[in-house]
């Protein structure tokens, strides 16, 4: 959940790392989540027109129109290292491991 992403956000700066926060929901209830809840420093985006990021990420769910959670460590190249999806994307620590083991790399 990005709440978790942006409680944890000191651990990726830290490490050198980005958080960017992709929804398929529309730009309003992004903002209404960002501006009354989240309160993110990091930069959050909406896929919601064309869910082209979901889909190519292989992560939307066509038949109901909205993305599975999903994390994706990519690294300077461009390229993902490390996935979580499910209820273990809600979770930071996966993403924070992955970024540990990329880093020593």
């Amino acid at each position: 959940e990005m709440s978790a992403y942006q409680a944890g956000i000191a651990k990726f700066q830290e490490a050198g790392f980005e958080v960017i926060g992709v929804s398929t929901d529309n730009t309003p209830s992004i903002k209404y989540w960002a501006d009354n809840v989240i309160h993110p420093t990091f930069r959050m985006a909406s896929d919601f027109a064309t869910r082209k990021a979901a889909k190519d990420y292989g992560v939307l769910m066509e038949a109901r129109g909205i993305a599975n959670r999903a994390t994706f460590v990519i690294d300077g190249t461009g390229k993902i290292q490390h996935i979580e999806e499910g209820s273990s994307a809600i979770s930071i620590d996966g993403a924070l491991n992955a970024c540990s083991r990329l880093k020593k790399h």
